[in-house]
């Protein structure tokens, strides 16, 4: 019985040992397969991302994409590929169809402010997350209708310079100088309702004293714009008003030499004596009262200097190399002036 048992035992143990080969062998090959498994997994899901996921190498960060207004799905789809914002059309439109929206892509313009996959895309497009943030814009006192366009036109993807001049030919010391919030896709024709809406606005308390004025708002918008070129302070504007408006009612030129700056486009430095002997019609050496129009977009104060200028026996002024202006009565004492602070 004793020696049955060994031999029973014997079998078990030969068992066990077998069972256990097999088990480790079963086991080594489990974690092949695996291994195998989690990597083919890997390098699918590597290529899906590269070849579908990942933005482009062209999107277009920080510029519009528009989706126009009626646009199926398939149009959309093929918009985006071709602007550069999704690499498949087909995983594009799968996408949109699986978050339920394959029916209500909403349109209008997007800006991505960095390269974004085809999931926040699809999101952003089925929802309306257009992107769009307000552009900070000063345009400075004083500015030309060509200074604003060069300015709107390095910021505005949708603003047309030449239809901004040409819209605005008449309207030079109109648009308010300020600091505007335009959307990106702002165009010239919201950028002229806005600074016009401004100029109205900023005018409409002072209308009844240019009415009982002896100026028109032609008049006072001119002046003005020549006072924004002439002085950097209050005090000096209403004096210097007051001193262009009386060489006016004399008879006298104005002798500014702002006005012909803007009509040459030339800096005061490389004016020539012909040019201030010339026909040109803002030449304010020549031609006696006020240029043909602002020679450019008044401040608010220049406009109430105008219309409310300091009277005096001044009729000349000139400002030295610090910016301190200096007056005169007479020619004499204004090149005497010229000899202390100019050196001439």
């Amino acid at each position: 019985m004793d020696r049955f048992s060994k031999i029973i035992g014997h079998l078990f143990a030969r068992a066990q040992k077998l069972q256990d080969h097999l088990s480790l062998e079963w086991r080594e090959h489990v974690n092949r397969r695996t291994l195998v498994i989690l990597s083919l997994a890997g390098l699918l899901a590597g290529l899906v991302y590269v070849f579908i996921i990942q933005p482009p190498n062209s999107f277009p960060t920080d510029q519009l994409v528009t989706i126009p207004d009626g646009a199926s799905l398939d149009q959309t789809a093929k918009i985006l590929k071709e602007d550069g914002v999704v690499r498949s059309e087909l995983a594009f439109k799968l996408i949109v169809t699986l978050l339920g929206h394959e029916r209500g892509v909403h349109a209008g313009d997007y800006e991505f402010k960095e390269p974004t996959d085809i999931f926040t895309v699809a999101h952003a497009v089925s929802v309306g997350a257009f992107g769009l943030v307000p552009y900070r814009i000063r345009i400075p006192e004083g500015a030309t209708m060509r200074q604003m366009a060069n300015i709107y036109a390095q910021v505005l993807p949708r603003f047309n310079s030449a239809n901004f001049l040409a819209q605005t030919n008449n309207m030079e010391g109109y648009l308010f100088p300020d600091t505007y919030f335009f959307m990106p896709n702002a165009t010239d024709a919201t950028v002229i309702q806005a600074m016009r809406g401004e100029f109205d606005t900023k005018i409409a308390p002072l209308q009844a004293e240019i009415a009982s004025s002896t100026h028109s708002l032609s008049e006072i918008v001119t002046m003005a714009s020549l006072l924004e070129e002439e002085a950097a302070n209050p005090t000096d504007r209403r004096m210097i008003a007051g001193i262009l408006w009386h060489r006016i009612a004399l008879g006298y030129p104005l002798q500014v030499g702002s006005t012909l700056i803007y009509s040459l486009q030339k800096p005061d430095t490389q004016l020539t004596i012909s040019d201030l002997k010339g026909s040109d019609p803002y030449n304010t050496y020549v031609h006696k009262g006020l240029p043909p129009t602002p020679i450019g977009s008044p401040s608010y104060d220049s406009i109430v200097a105008a219309l409310e200028p300091t009277p005096s026996d001044y009729l000349y002024y000139l400002a030295d190399r610090s910016g301190v202006t200096h007056y005169a009565k007479t020619y004499a004492q204004q090149q005497h002036n010229e000899q202390i602070y100019l050196g001439h």
